[in-house]
C-alpha cells in the first residue's frame, strides 16, 4: 500500500490494486500547480465534506475517470444534480464493504456547504481496511472525544490537519494520535493558506518529542504505508 499527497487533503492511496483519491483540491491550489490533474484516473474519490477546498476538482476527475464518488448522502444528492451517478453515499457510523476493502464513515467536528451554498450534510473522515491494515483520514475536524472510539481499531497510520484555524492544529493533533492510539501519522491540510502555515520543523520536533512519527511529505512525494 501506498499514498502520494497532492498538497492540502488530496491524498491518494493504492490499496489491492485500486486507487482512492480523497478530497482532490489542486487546481486551485498554488503549492499544487505542477501537478496535471488530467493524469489523475483513481477507481474512488472519497469526500470528506463540500467545501470548496476539498471538492474543487472533484467534477472533472471524476469525469474524466469514472471514478466511483463516495460521500455523505447530501453532497451525493448533489453530485446527481452535476451529472454524475457513480455515487456511494453513507453517513456516519456506516461501513461498506468495498472491492479493495471497508470503508466507514466516521464523525468530524467542522462544518460543510457546497461551493454554490447546497448542503453539505455532515462533515465526515474514514478508516480504510485494506490489504490487513487500517488506516484514518480524519478530513476536517476539529479534536474531539469521539476519535477515542477509534482508539482498538489498531490504525496502522492517520492522516491529521495540522494548519489550526479551520481545523486542529498540531498540539491538539498530538493529543488526537493519543486517542485512536496511533504513532504513525501523515499531516494535512496546511501551508495552502497564510492562515494555515505552519512552522514545519517546531511541528515534527513536538511529535517526535511525544514520540511519534510524523511524515510531512512534498506534495507529489509517494510514501510506502
Amino acid at each position: 500500500m501506498k499514498v502520494t499527497y497532492y498538497g492540502q487533503s488530496t491524498i491518494q492511496i493504492e490499496a489491492d490494486g485500486k486507487k482512492l483519491l480523497f478530497d482532490p483540491f489542486i487546481t486551485h491550489n498554488e503549492l499544487a500547480k505542477h501537478i496535471d490533474v488530467t493524469s489523475l484516473k483513481p477507481d474512488y474519490i472519497l469526500v470528506s465534506h463540500g467545501h470548496g477546498d476539498h471538492v474543487a476538482d472533484l467534477v472533472t476527475v471524476q469525469k474524466q475517470s469514472g471514478a466511483k464518488v463516495i460521500c455523505i448522502a447530501e453532497i451525493a444528492s448533489w453530485l446527481g444534480k452535476q451529472g454524475i451517478d457513480n455515487v456511494h453515499g453513507m453517513n456516519i457510523g456506516g461501513g461498506f464493504n468495498f472491492d479493495f476493502g471497508r470503508v466507514k464513515m466516521v464523525n468530524a467536528i467542522h462544518s460543510s456547504a457546497l461551493p454554490d451554498g447546497s448542503n453539505g450534510g455532515n462533515p465526515a473522515g474514514f478508516v480504510i481496511y485494506s490489504e490487513g491494515k487500517a488506516i484514518y483520514f480524519a478530513g476536517d475536524t476539529a479534536l474531539t472525544y469521539d476519535m477515542k472510539l477509534l482508539e482498538d481499531e489498531n490504525l496502522n497510520w492517520a492522516f491529521l490537519p495540522l494548519g489550526d484555524n479551520y481545523t486542529m492544529g498540531a498540539d491538539d493533533a498530538i493529543k488526537a494520535s493519543a486517542f485512536i492510539n496511533c504513532k504513525n501519522i501523515i499531516g494535512i491540510h496546511y501551508d495552502s493558506f497564510p492562515v494555515i502555515k505552519i512552522d514545519k520543523g517546531e511541528v515534527a520536533e513536538k511529535f517526535l518529542t511525544a514520540g511519534l512519527n510524523l511524515k510531512l511529505p512534498a506534495i507529489g512525494d509517494t510514501l510506502e504505508l
